[in-house]
């Protein structure tokens, strides 16, 4: 199993050890004892960067191990592996404002069943349960606004593989995602349309 190194901590750099690398189609599918890099799952895209002189292309969970696709060959052992910080932080904001748009549901009635964190498509689907309120665009606005302005700090924890993010006084999720470490980070959240369907009620969101 590939221990992934951004449950615990926000580093972008490191010595890792390389377990195995094997050709695959155009590319090159490369595993790790330890990874920084966030494959592609829960919502959120997958990180690049590079391991040594490779470029990590496409990164995805399979089975227990997360694969890194890289352009060249890397040699086994130790290697300098570095996430690329723009991309990494772009889905960080994305992750963490999607967290704030939940949070926002959940007060008012409605239980968030799938989250969609990707750059221009940023959506939270939501279902409603017991005396669910109206939801509305300009209620998710105001209350977004005043929890990133009071810049609650981001808290993890890590118990018997299952990892819980929150933020203040926030409920916590579980989540694979990476996350800002305080809210501030956010800069400005922008919630573009509310659409119901099917008894499904999704909130698009961009950041600006």
């Amino acid at each position: 199993m590939t221990e992934r190194l951004f449950f615990t901590h926000d580093h972008l750099t490191a010595e890792l050890e390389v377990l195995d690398c094997t050709p695959h189609e155009d590319l090159f599918a490369v595993t790790l004892q330890s990874t920084l890099f966030h494959p592609q799952g829960g919502g959120q895209p997958f990180d690049t960067g590079w391991l040594g002189e490779a470029n990590v292309l496409r990164v995805t969970q399979e089975a227990d191990r997360v694969v890194h696709y890289t352009d060249r060959p890397v040699a086994l052992g130790l290697i300098t592996a570095r996430v690329d910080e723009q991309r990494r932080a772009l889905h960080t904001r994305l992750h963490s404002a999607g967290h704030l748009i939940g949070n926002v549901g959940e007060t008012l009635g409605w239980m968030p069943i799938k989250a969609h964190h990707w750059p221009g498509e940023g959506k939270i689907t939501f279902i409603r349960v017991d005396a669910a309120q109206v939801l509305e665009a300009e209620t998710i606005q105001q209350q977004v606004n005043q929890w990133i302005a009071a810049d609650y700090p981001r808290h993890m924890t890590l118990q018997d593989g299952t990892r819980e993010v929150g933020f203040g006084e926030l409920p916590a999720y579980a989540c694979g995602g990476t996350h800002v470490q305080a809210l501030s980070e956010l800069g400005q959240v922008t919630i573009l349309a509310l659409s119901e369907k099917k008894g499904a009620l999704s909130v698009r969101y961009t950041l600006d």
